[in-house]
């Protein structure tokens, strides 16, 4: 059976047009494979990235709060001596500061009008 020549023409260009299409749907498949492994690898940096960001901040807790911890006790001690310090004193005025109030106290001067 012998095709006539315009009939040939269409086939081949239907032909075309499918292997076209084929070409057009493998290559939006590989786009989409690129795109699920580009994100894939995305999310694995950004978990790497942040498991390093809060490892780094848990150290640094940690570093902190060891030393925050000696701040309060080295404050607390400076505290108590600060008070040990102002009562020792306290104790040395005492009697000076009483003398002087029951002087003026009791001391009675005339004042003229």
């Amino acid at each position: 059976m012998e095709v006539p020549a315009g009939q040939d023409g269409i086939q081949r260009l239907l032909a075309a047009e499918q292997e076209a299409q084929a070409i057009v749907a493998k290559a939006r498949k590989a786009k989409s494979d690129r795109l699920k492994q580009a994100k894939e690898e995305a999310e694995r940096e950004i978990a790497a990235f942040k498991a390093e960001r809060e490892a780094d901040f848990k150290r640094k807790v940690n570093d902190h709060g060891s030393s925050s911890q000696d701040n309060v006790v080295r404050l607390a001690e400076q505290s108590s001596k600060a008070v040990q310090g102002i009562q020792e004193s306290i104790g040395q005025k005492k009697k000076h500061v009483l003398d002087l109030l029951m002087h003026h106290v009791t001391e009675v001067k005339l004042v003229k009008y």
